[in-house]
């Protein structure tokens, strides 16, 4: 099965954003490599949320753009994007299928509540639908 691990510090990060953006949703990249049906996360990107709208997101292609030229030319890349769903399942919606268009993107979605729950689903599309990833849980240690 294809997966993504994704190590805990990086998680609590994504918690941390979820929770600071209620009731909006946050959003930002995904630094990491991928092989074969493999991701890894190496770093989350944290941007600006351009949606009017509190159920949606829409990352800024400046910071998009920005960040593709720093990590040109240093074998890093971008693997995909994060956001929350505030009062919302971890799973894509159906207006994430909309702007779902690159296959093999990563699509990590967090589930949050004013209760204080967060969890975390990843996906990425294929053929069209969305394919569920086994989501590898890591410590990192120094």
């Amino acid at each position: 099965m294809a997966a993504l691990t994704l190590p805990i510090a990086l998680q609590e990060q994504i918690a941390r954003e979820a929770f600071a953006a209620l009731p909006n949703e946050c959003c930002g990249l995904i630094e990491g490599a991928r092989d074969s049906d493999t991701f890894k996360a190496t770093a989350l990107y944290p941007t600006l949320n351009l949606a009017t709208e509190s159920d949606r997101f829409e990352i800024d292609p400046a910071e998009q753009f920005n960040l593709m030229r720093t990590l040109r030319g240093t074998g890093r890349k971008i693997i995909g994007c994060y956001h929350s769903h505030p009062n919302g399942k971890a799973e894509p919606s159906a207006r994430d299928a909309e702007s779902a268009f690159d296959e093999h993107f990563v699509w990590l979605v967090a589930g949050v509540t004013i209760q204080g729950s967060c969890s975390l689903s990843a996906h990425i599309r294929e053929a069209g639908e969305w394919r569920k990833l086994a989501l590898n849980r890591m410590e990192t240690h120094s």
